[in-house]
């Protein structure tokens, strides 16, 4: 049988928060995987939670993390990866977003974020929000000393096939919000597959001030699209497989589109 991916047993992580693998490929990619790992330091334990409850959806994102480096392997490009849970910080939220730490994720209740208060709101940003946000810059600023050009931002996260007892019929969906550069002909060479529901937008919305598309893509001018795969697609290293086939050769072409090739204005470096 087939083994489920990414289906982490809790564990514990005091190194540091963030994964960067940088490569010097002149197609200027860079993946990104928010909420790559359900991983906790040591001093938080489970934050109160039993380790189950770190399995789940609220905990990480189900397969985006194989899907990721297998995406990067492949195509030669840089990748920066989340390595703690989301519950213990959101990195793709605004920094005033107040879902920035959950105290309440899709019915799990987390006491260990039931009483943080401004301190230890301001101890998660910089030990764990922050870092991972420049090692994210950092990849921008690596990719375009080794291109001279734009950095084309790919970011790959997943979600739940049922949400509040209704089903999803999306198999995937591209969130963007301004710029359609990148994330238009993603869609339409998602469609072009011929067996795919894909979602414009759907099942979130893409325009969300302050998250890492916003912070990276959006505010620096930079083409950019999140892709959400659907988690039962994509939990097993079979289907982590299939999706890495069929993206693999639509971010090859895409990414050497004559609207992404751009050279990065001297105020955007």
């Amino acid at each position: 049988m087939d083994q489920p991916v990414n289906r982490q047993a809790h564990q514990t992580r005091d190194s540091a928060p963030y994964e960067l693998r940088l490569r010097d490929s002149d197609h200027g990619l860079i993946i990104l995987c928010d909420h790559a790992e359900n991983t906790l330091p040591q001093a938080y334990g489970t934050l109160g939670l039993k380790p189950d409850q770190l399995e789940r959806h609220i905990g990480y994102d189900i397969g985006a993390k194989a899907l990721c480096e297998q995406l990067a392997d492949a195509l030669d490009a840089t990748l920066v990866m989340s390595r703690f849970s989301r519950l213990l910080i959101d990195p793709n939220r605004g920094i005033d977003d107040p879902t920035l730490i959950m105290r309440l994720s899709d019915g799990a209740v987390v006491p260990g974020n039931a009483r943080h208060d401004a301190a230890e709101r301001a101890r998660r940003i910089t030990d764990y929000y922050e870092p991972y946000n420049d090692a994210i810059a950092e990849a921008i600023g690596h990719v375009h000393r080794v291109t001279n050009r734009a950095p084309v931002l790919f970011s790959v996260h997943s979600f739940t096939p049922i949400w509040r007892g209704h089903p999803r019929p999306w198999h995937a969906g591209v969130l963007w919000d301004k710029d359609p550069r990148l994330a238009v002909p993603l869609i339409e060479a998602l469609q072009a597959e011929g067996d795919l529901i894909v979602g414009d937008n759907e099942p979130y919305r893409g325009e969300l001030p302050g998250d890492t598309m916003h912070r990276h893509g959006t505010c620096k001018g930079l083409p950019h699209a999140l892709l959400e795969v659907r988690q039962d697609l994509i939990h097993s290293a079979s289907g982590v497989d299939a999706w890495a086939s069929r993206l693999i050769p639509m971010l090859t072409t895409l990414v050497k589109q004559p609207s992404l090739r751009h050279i990065l204005p001297v105020d955007q470096r």
